[in-house]
C-alpha cells in the first residue's frame, strides 16, 4: 500500500506501532513517574528548539526519525503522573484510565448518534445516570451531557438556567429581555465571568458574593446582593455555588444556598468540577450535602478521580431541558425515520456536533475499581492532606498555614525564610519579602526538576503555596520531601 494512505497496513505499521507503544509504556508510563526522576527538565524555547525540530517540511520523516521525535517530547514535557507533580488541579496516571483512552483514540469515534456510536452512547447515559444516582436525584433522573472542561459546563448550566427563565431567549435573544444578573462567591471560578460575557450578559452581570473566612460564600451577603438586585430594576435567575474553589478548596454550604434560592425562585448551578468526586467517599460525602437539591452540577471526573484529561460532566435535573435549550434537529444527523428509535441518539443536547468520546476511560476506571475503590482514592487523598497540615504545624516556625482548617484537600501555605522570620507581620516590608518568596522557591523547583507545586496571592494575602494532589499514589514520605525540598530551595532568601 502506499505509505500516504491513512489507515493502518500490517506491513508498513505493526513494528512501528509496537515501538511506539513499548517507547510510551518504558519511558512515559513507568520510568517518567518513578521517585528521583526529574518532574520537568526546564529548558526554554530556544532550547526547545535545539532539541526539537518542530517544523513540519514537504517530505515524510522515516519511522526512526519519528520514533526520536516521540522521545524527545517525552523527556522534555512534564510528568503530569509523577508523585511530585503538584501544581494543578489534575494529576497522576491512573492504568485503566489509560487503557481506556488508547481503546478510545484507536477507534476514533464521535459520540453524536448511536449509529456511529453504539456502544459509547449507551456507556455515557448509564454512567450520567450512576453520577446522578450519586448527586442524590432520585432514581438517578434527569439529564447530563459530558462537555470539554468545567469551563464549558459552567457556561452549559447558565445558558440552560435563562433559557428557563426565559424560553424566547433561545430564538429572540436578548432583545426585549430585563437586564440579568446571577450571583457566584468572589473565589468562584473565573469562566463564570468568561461565560457571563460569551453568552452575552457581560461580566458585569455577575455580581461576586463576598466570602467567609473560610472561603466560602457568606449566606447574609448573598441575601443582601439579592436585595440590592431587585431594589436596581434588574432580574436575578441564577446562583452559582462552589463545591471546591481553585484556590482555598473551599465548599461552599450548598442546602442554605438552596433555601435561598427556593425562597427567590432562583436556579441553583454547583461548580463541583473540583470537589465531585467526594460523592465516592462514604467517610467525606457528607461536605456536599444539598447538592442534591441542584438544579444543575458540573462535575469533573479529571481532576478528584484523576481520570485522564479530559473528562467533565454536566449533570441536570430537569428532564429535557438540554434538547429543548440547545436542539436542532439537524435533519442530515438525527433523522426521525430512522430503523431505530431516534431518541438514543444524544447529539442534540450538546453545543457541539462532533466531539471527543470521554465515557471509556471513566467507565473502565469505575468498572476496574468499583465505586468501593474510587471511594478509597478519595480517603487516600484526604488523609494526606491532613496529614501535611499537622507537618506543617510541626515546622511552625518556618511554616505557616493560610487556613488553619482547610475545608477539603486544599492545603495553602507560607514558607518563611531566616530573613524574615523576626519581622513585624503587619509591616510592608514583610509583605514585600513574602510576596517575593514562593515565586524564587518555584523558579528553583522548576529548575532542579524536583517537583512542581503552586502558588497565587489571594485577597489580601501575598503570595502563597497551595497543595493540591489528585494522586492517591503519594505518600506521607512524598509530603515531608516537599517540605524538605521547599526548606532547602527557601532557607536563604
Amino acid at each position: 500500500m502506499e505509505w500516504f494512505r491513512s489507515i493502518p497496513d500490517e506491513t508498513h505499521h505493526r513494528a512501528f506501532l509496537k515501538d511506539v507503544l513499548t517507547l510510551v509504556l518504558d519511558e512515559a508510563v513507568f520510568k517518567a513517574n518513578r521517585r528521583g526522576e526529574p518532574v520537568i527538565r526546564w529548558r526554554l524555547p530556544q532550547e526547545l528548539l535545539s532539541l526539537i525540530d518542530v517544523q513540519t517540511r514537504d517530505q515524510p520523516a522515516s519511522h526512526e526519525e519519528l520514533l526520536a521525535a516521540i522521545k524527545a517530547t517525552i523527556d522534555f514535557s512534564v510528568k503530569t503522573g509523577h508523585p511530585m507533580f503538584i501544581n494543578q488541579l489534575y494529576s497522576g496516571l491512573d492504568p485503566y484510565g489509560l487503557a481506556g483512552q488508547w481503546v478510545t483514540d484507536a477507534l476514533n469515534p464521535s459520540s453524536y448518534t448511536y449509529e456511529v456510536a453504539p456502544v459509547f452512547t449507551t456507556m455515557e447515559e448509564a454512567v450520567l445516570q450512576n453520577m446522578r444516582a450519586l448527586l442524590g436525584y432520585p432514581d438517578g433522573r434527569g439529564d447530563g451531557i459530558f462537555c470539554p472542561g468545567g469551563s464549558l459546563a459552567n457556561g452549559c448550566a447558565m445558558n440552560l438556567a435563562r433559557f428557563k427563565a426565559f424560553p424566547s431567549v433561545k430564538t429572540e435573544g436578548l432583545h426585549g429581555l430585563p437586564r440579568l444578573v446571577l450571583f457566584a462567591s468572589e473565589d468562584a471560578h473565573y469562566s463564570i465571568h468568561k461565560m457571563a460575557a460569551l453568552e452575552g450578559l457581560g461580566e458585569a452581570a455577575v455580581r461576586s458574593v463576598t466570602c467567609d473566612s473560610q472561603g466560602r460564600m457568606d449566606l447574609k451577603a448573598l441575601e443582601a446582593e439579592i436585595q440590592v438586585a431587585k431594589r436596581d430594576g434588574v432580574h436575578p435567575f441564577m446562583v452559582v455555588a462552589t463545591a471546591g474553589t481553585t484556590v482555598l478548596g473551599a465548599l461552599d454550604p450548598l442546602s442554605a444556598i438552596a433555601d435561598v434560592c427556593s425562597t427567590h425562585g432562583l436556579w441553583l448551578h454547583v461548580d463541583a468540577a473540583w470537589g465531585g468526586g467526594l460523592l465516592f467517599s462514604k467517610e467525606h460525602r457528607h461536605l456536599l450535602a444539598g447538592i442534591e437539591r441542584a438544579d444543575s452540577v458540573a462535575w469533573n471526573p479529571h481532576k478528584l478521580l484523576a481520570v485522564p484529561q479530559q473528562c467533565s460532566t454536566l449533570l441536570v435535573r430537569h428532564e429535557g431541558l438540554l434538547k429543548a435549550c440547545h436542539g436542532r434537529d439537524a435533519t442530515y444527523l438525527f433523522q426521525k425515520d430512522k430503523f431505530y428509535d431516534h431518541n438514543l441518539d444524544p447529539g442534540d443536547k450538546y453545543i457541539q456536533c462532533g466531539r471527543r468520546v470521554d465515557v471509556f476511560k471513566f467507565w473502565l476506571m469505575w468498572k476496574g475499581k468499583g465505586s468501593l475503590g474510587l471511594g478509597k482514592h478519595v480517603d487516600a487523598i484526604m488523609e494526606l492532606s491532613r496529614f501535611l497540615i499537622e507537618e506543617l504545624k510541626k515546622r511552625a516556625d518556618r511554616f505557616k498555614l493560610v487556613l488553619e482548617t482547610p475545608n477539603f484537600v486544599n492545603v495553602s501555605f507560607w514558607y518563611l525564610p531566616q530573613s524574615i522570620r523576626n519581622l513585624d507581620p503587619s509591616t510592608q516590608i514583610y509583605r514585600n519579602k513574602l510576596q517575593s518568596v514562593a515565586p524564587k522557591i518555584k523558579e528553583g523547583m522548576m529548575k532542579a526538576g524536583t517537583m512542581m507545586l503552586g502558588y497565587q496571592p489571594l485577597r489580601q494575602w501575598p503570595n502563597f503555596f497551595r497543595f493540591v494532589t489528585q494522586n492517591s499514589g503519594m505518600t506521607k514520605q512524598d509530603v515531608i520531601f516537599m517540605l524538605d525540598e521547599i526548606e532547602r530551595l527557601g532557607d536563604n532568601l
